[in-house]
């Protein structure tokens, strides 16, 4: 049974019980019971500090020697640790008195954990900024408990006309994807601070490391559809549980919003007044096909305000979703009016028997392209001057 604490102003208990969560298969016999406790915070300014969770833990001597053994037993995994000072390699667990898991258990939960840190590593690919996180890990090892802080957001993007968000987040523990808790909704701004604690009780350390913690930022909307602001996603196999971990994490768009990405090239020669622009390549786009392939090919509009101006094209290639273009287009654009032009770049599916498909779209301009990146992109190119600038792009689907 859950148990949902919250803390008004004048510290006034208001208790509902919610539904009773199962465990799942894999969870044994073990209890798997989610409490959220949120902290109100009545002060103008976040403290520059994240508040200590109130969790009172006198660890002793023997209790920190087991809290050691049992790091040394699962944390021993081929991914860093975040938080920890140097990257652990594989050991073998050792048999010890103190009760920790047997080589074959420790051995299946490492492979879990790293499988599951495969699929949602963080990478360097470019991303649309959709925001930050913040928040904090902690362990309490005495109650086989996952203490987590969801602290504040920064520089959401607004998805009300008022150009503010009411931001809300959910938070899962990956791969259950049933049994989910979410915040407060935070009214009309962009920097929300929840300051709200959830407590993951019943996880034993070795469980824990084949789990992915799950936050999803929302705009809560009366009348409609919530809308996705981004989301992250933290294997906990890389978390350092020695001491208490806090992330400043980036938001990335959900994956369902993906499109692939384009790398492009700009150059500009005020000389000749020739403005190239070349695709190099793409990569991870969207399967149109029921092959789980795509045909894509790039259609490109040379732009002054509204009006379209001149159309080019890319060959077509078949069955791929990485496809390699190295196609370059020169337009003929005179110094004066470079500010005013924009390129509307799109990838398209191309398809025998039906109307050809947008994949994704960018629009690179000096003033009002389709997001940062393809802004900075354009002013890079003025300001470098016979320059190649080369920069990924994440295509938009409209």
């Amino acid at each position: 049974m859950i148990t949902f604490r919250r803390y008004g102003e004048h510290h006034i208990n208001s208790l509902s019980q919610l539904q009773f969560i199962e465990p799942n298969e894999d969870e044994e016999s073990s209890s798997y019971s989610l409490r959220a406790t949120q902290d109100i915070v009545d002060s103008g300014n976040p403290p520059s500090k994240p508040q200590p969770v109130p969790v009172a833990q006198n660890i002793t001597t023997p209790l920190q020697n087991n809290i050691n053994r049992k790091l040394n037993g699962f944390l021993n995994l081929r991914t860093p640790l975040i938080g920890g000072g140097s990257m652990t390699t594989p050991t073998k667990a050792s048999n010890t008195s103190t009760g920790t898991a047997n080589d074959g258990t420790s051995k299946d939960s490492a492979n879990k954990s790293i499988s599951m840190t495969d699929m949602y590593l963080d990478s360097n690919d470019p991303s649309e900024n959709v925001g930050q996180i913040h928040f904090s890990l902690e362990y309490d090892f005495q109650n086989t408990t996952l203490i987590l802080k969801v602290l504040q957001g920064k520089e959401l993007p607004a998805k009300d006309l008022s150009g503010t968000s009411d931001p809300y987040v959910r938070v899962t523990l990956l791969p259950d994807k049933k049994h989910r808790l979410e915040t407060k909704i935070k009214r009309r701004t962009l920097n929300p601070r929840w300051n709200e604690t959830f407590y993951f009780e019943g996880f034993p350390i070795q469980k824990l490391q084949s789990r992915v913690l799950h936050l999803h930022v929302f705009d809560y909307d009366r009348f409609s559809r919530d809308d996705s602001i981004g989301e992250v996603f933290l294997p906990l196999c890389q978390v350092d549980f020695a001491g208490k971990q806090s992330f400043w994490k980036a938001l990335k768009p959900p994956a369902k919003d993906k499109c692939g990405e384009l790398l492009s090239s700009l150059c500009y020669h005020p000389s000749n007044s020739i403005l190239t622009l070349t695709l190099i390549k793409a990569r991870n786009l969207k399967a149109k096909d029921i092959n789980g392939k795509s045909d894509p090919y790039v259609k490109v509009w040379l732009q002054f305000g509204d009006k379209r101006v001149e159309k080019r094209k890319t060959p077509i290639f078949t069955c791929t979703l990485n496809p390699v273009f190295n196609e370059s287009f020169s337009f003929n654009v005179p110094w004066e009016k470079i500010r005013e032009c924009s390129l509307d770049v799109m990838v398209m599916d191309f398809d025998n028997i039906g109307r050809n498909e947008l994949i994704g779209r960018i629009l690179l301009a000096g003033k009002n392209g389709s997001g940062a990146s393809e802004t900075k992109h354009w002013q890079d190119m003025i300001s470098k001057p016979k320059q190649t600038v080369v920069q990924w792009h994440r295509l938009k689907p409209e």
